[in-house]
């Protein structure tokens, strides 16, 4: 729907040419001959709109506007007012579909440029209907003012829609491209309109014809040379090997994103890197690992094909995406969604990979008023992006300066002293250590949301980080095994949550964090271990934990097998509510979740 603004001046312009079309009303046109070549001229017009000559922008140049002034130079106003009318009236009747609005405005706006035109050829010395070729400059004078016109007309309402700053659009519109392309724009008509006047002017009809066929064939030429420049153009941005764009393309095009941020929506970037390709690559060779490149080059393509992203290979098995008109928020869940596919496509050879499935680590930054350019934007990423490696791999972070400074350099200490002992699960078990840095990030994401100290939250977050450390002393066949566990196998698991509070009851320095550590697999109606506690007997935060836990645990990826999205583990948290889990704290680590993870795409 078009805005008020919009419609007073689309108004003011249908005015304007309604009252100089009123003082200029052709009434009489002459002999029969004339009739037959308004005719013709329309059969042209309506021809030569589908045979348009392409500009090296992409953009074309109608050949109409050629046809209006040789009718003016020839025929003064008379015979261009009918073309223009009759013509309109059947593009009208052609393009039912297009808004009755634009056919009007396009109507007026050619009314004004062609009656002011008019005039200005005979004042500035021009003979209607006698050609002069030693006085070029009432054809020049003329064409200028059409031009002009018709640029201010189409600028003002542009202006108009985009609702960007006066001198912005200016600015714009006086760009070094746009120039080059108007004057080769100017250049093109004045050259055609002058033919087509000579030719018009020697034999009419035949004279059309001649106008015809030599505007189509320009438009053919035109149409191939810019189609081998766009499929070079094409080649120079693309990476060969994947089919996205390449580095130089990202870079040039996020420059440019960067250069009308200020008045656009926000927009984000995402840095992805495949996770353990280099053991990947050596494991099964280069020409595999081109192959897992072009893939992932497909994946990525076919997953951003209906969204105005662009994706391009950043180098070697790192990616880049630029997203349009969204939020950090919404690229994570995003990031997250694609991720989850990723990680439950099969693909050949990944069973020597720590996570035995295919995955990606991913950093994502917003642009914001006063960034630097594109490389203090990618340098955000890039933190971001190793952040997210940091955090076990497999997981998507969103930039954030001082992440924790809001806890406090106590906390954070603290996080760093236990980060350490988790390290060791990266050798034996890396499912383990990545699910506990996810139930980490949660417990901080819902810490904020609860009604609790800032002892408690700092015991939550902590506990989270290292509530499954006992596992540390379950034999690594079991922990890494794929199939279902055997009874005495599940036994043996069940024991972890005893050792996780031997091993950390021995540095006696987080006792406070024992609780967490081993009850969190307690459950509400008293069917947990280990010890079968049930309600307000658990611990508080231990009601909490299991809550994290389970949902990270439902939603974790495993090799080849499918998991169970936010939504199916939303709907079992929402199912055990009561049972497993404590009702007081379900339906606001749900909200945290839909929040902060969840977006239908």
């Amino acid at each position: 729907m078009i805005l008020n603004r919009q419609n007073l001046y689309i108004a003011f312009i249908c005015l304007i040419s309604m009252v100089l079309l009123f003082l200029n009303l052709p009434l009489y046109v002459g002999e029969l001959s004339n009739w037959v070549l308004i005719y013709t001229l329309i059969g042209a017009i309506l021809l030569l709109n589908h045979f348009n000559i392409i500009l090296p922008s992409g953009n074309s140049l109608s050949m109409d506007s050629a046809i209006y002034l040789a009718c003016i130079f020839l025929f003064g106003l008379n015979v261009p007012l009918y073309v223009l009318m009759l013509s309109s009236l059947a593009f009208f009747l052609i393009r039912f579909k297009l808004e009755w609005w634009k056919h009007l405005f396009n109507f007026a706006n050619y009314t004004i440029m062609i009656i002011t035109t008019y005039y200005t050829f005979t004042t500035t010395g021009g003979t209607v209907g006698r050609i002069d070729i030693a006085n070029l400059w009432p054809y020049t004078i003329s064409l200028t003012v059409y031009f002009i016109l018709n640029v201010i007309i189409m600028w003002l309402y542009f202006f108009l829609v985009t609702k960007q700053p006066f001198g912005k659009v200016f600015q714009s519109l006086l760009s070094k491209d746009d120039l080059k392309e108007a004057f080769i724009s100017y250049l093109c008509t004045l050259v055609l309109s002058l033919v087509m006047t000579i030719v018009i002017h020697a034999q009419p009809i035949f004279g059309v014809f001649l106008f015809i066929s030599l505007s189509i064939t320009l438009s053919l030429a035109f149409q191939k040379v810019f189609s081998l420049y766009k499929n070079e153009e094409t080649r120079a941005q693309k990476d060969f090997l994947t089919g996205l764009y390449n580095h130089g393309y990202f870079k040039q095009t996020l420059d440019e994103y960067i250069k009308k941020s200020e008045y656009e929506d926000p927009f984000s970037i995402a840095l992805l890197d495949l996770d353990d390709f280099k053991k990947y690559n050596d494991f099964n060779g280069h020409v595999q690992g081109d192959e897992l490149l072009t893939f992932f080059g497909s994946f990525l393509s076919e997953k951003i094909k209906d969204l105005p992203y662009i994706a391009a290979r950043y180098g070697g098995e790192e990616f880049g995406i630029i997203m349009p008109e969204t939020s950090q928020e919404k690229a994570k869940m995003f990031m997250d969604k694609l991720r989850k596919e990723y990680n439950d496509t099969p693909f050949k050879g990944v069973d020597i990979l720590p996570l035995r499935c295919l995955s990606f680590s991913s950093g994502i930054a917003e642009y914001e008023k006063g960034t630097y350019g594109a490389s203090e934007l990618l340098a955000r990423a890039d933190k971001a992006l190793y952040f997210a490696k940091a955090e076990g791999k497999n997981n998507c972070q969103i930039y954030k300066e001082g992440r924790f400074n809001h806890k406090g350099p106590q906390i954070k200490e603290e996080i760093d002293g236990l980060e350490q002992q988790l390290q060791i699960f990266l050798s034996k078990d890396i499912y383990t250590y990545q699910h506990s840095k996810r139930v980490f990030r949660y417990a901080v994401d819902i810490s904020d949301q609860l009604s609790l100290s800032e002892d408690e939250k700092r015991r939550l977050i902590l506990g989270a980080l290292i509530h499954d450390i006992g596992k540390l002393e379950i034999p690594r066949d079991i922990i890494n095994k794929k199939g279902k566990l055997q009874v005495h196998e599940w036994e043996m698991m069940k024991k972890h949550v005893t050792y996780g509070k031997e091993i950390l009851a021995s540095t006696k320095k987080y006792d406070d964090l024992l609780p967490l550590v081993e009850l969190h697999h307690e459950r509400y109606d008293g069917k947990g271990y280990p010890y079968g506690l049930k309600g307000e007997n658990i611990p508080k935060l231990a009601r909490i934990l299991c809550i994290i836990d389970s949902f990270d645990a439902m939603t974790t990826e495993r090799p080849y097998q499918k998991t169970k999205t936010f939504e199916e583990a939303i709907e079992e948290l929402r199912k055990c509510s009561g049972q497993q889990f404590d009702p007081a704290f379900v339906e606001i680590f749900i909200q945290m979740v839909e929040n902060s993870y969840i977006k239908t795409f």
